[in-house]
């Protein structure tokens, strides 16, 4: 592991060798030594089968290689840079799509090539390998930030590449769109991933997307008007008895009969 003074050293090299506007570094003492430690680590690297060993193993080296990256994109003129590609492959391959979309934009701003081993543009190995390391972290379950694949769309527009690797990128979009609960624009994405290629594996998707806008745009049914109560006969009112006199009828006596 680097110490802090030649963290220090790696980035001020990085710094001065970055200003060779559009030239080779090749001759540059701190990139040479930079190169010698990437050559290293790549032999490291390849004595592993792995995939997923390899991403834990970059992880590990990618710290080392900050300062040098931090330079070049701080006073960088465009100068062709191998070491820096390659940390930006790395970072893909580690998840890490917010790191390498930060030598991104430096990359294509000036149009830096890829790794020749790689044999793609780098618009398009961008696209590919944001999707596919968008894909894997989505799959897994972990969190991924919309806002970094439409950031990687907008930087890849014009380039040329399949029209399935573009497919790739807003199929992934949309997917992350749709599990974050904005139905319209995942529908978006992923018709446009349909219509690059055919085979993109969305239909289904698409159809559940589109039964789930229309049952949330209908109105929800007005509740059904509860019966109305019976009323009750009315009992009719029992007539009142007049009540007895208080003071009886007296029967005659026998003298008052005679009378």
């Amino acid at each position: 592991m680097a110490s802090p003074a030649q963290r220090h050293m790696m980035r001020v090299s990085a710094q001065e060798a970055a200003q060779r506007e559009n030239s080779a570094l090749r001759h540059a003492s701190g990139y040479e030594l930079v190169l010698m430690r990437l050559a290293g680590d790549m032999r490291t690297l390849k004595g592993v089968h792995s995939f997923e060993r390899k991403a834990e193993i970059k992880r590990g080296m990618l710290p080392e290689y900050a300062p040098w990256v931090a330079g070049v994109l701080a006073d960088g003129r465009g100068a062709q840079d191998a070491v820096l590609m390659t940390v930006m492959v790395w970072k893909l391959d580690a998840d890490d799509i917010a790191g390498a979309l930060e030598i991104a934009r430096y990359a294509l701003k000036y149009g830096l090539a890829m790794p020749s081993h790689l044999n793609r543009p780098t618009g398009y190995f961008l696209a590919e390998d944001v999707a596919i390391a968008a894909d894997r972290l989505h799959t897994a379950g972990e969190p991924v930030a919309v806002s970094l694949l439409l950031e990687t769309m907008a930087l890849t527009e014009s380039a040329d590449m399949p029209d399935k690797v573009r497919a790739k990128l807003h199929k992934i979009t949309g997917l992350v769109l749709r599990d974050e609960g904005a139905a319209l624009q995942a529908l978006e994405h992923l018709k446009r991933a349909m219509q690059l290629d055919r085979l993109a594996g969305v239909k289904k998707d698409i159809e559940r997307l589109e039964r789930a806008i229309k049952a949330a745009s209908e109105p929800e049914p007005a509740p059904a008007p509860k019966p109305k109560e019976r009323a009750k006969p009315k009992t009719a009112k029992r007539a009142k008895t007049p009540a007895k006199s208080a003071t009886r009828t007296r029967k005659p006596t026998s003298a008052t009969a005679r009378r």
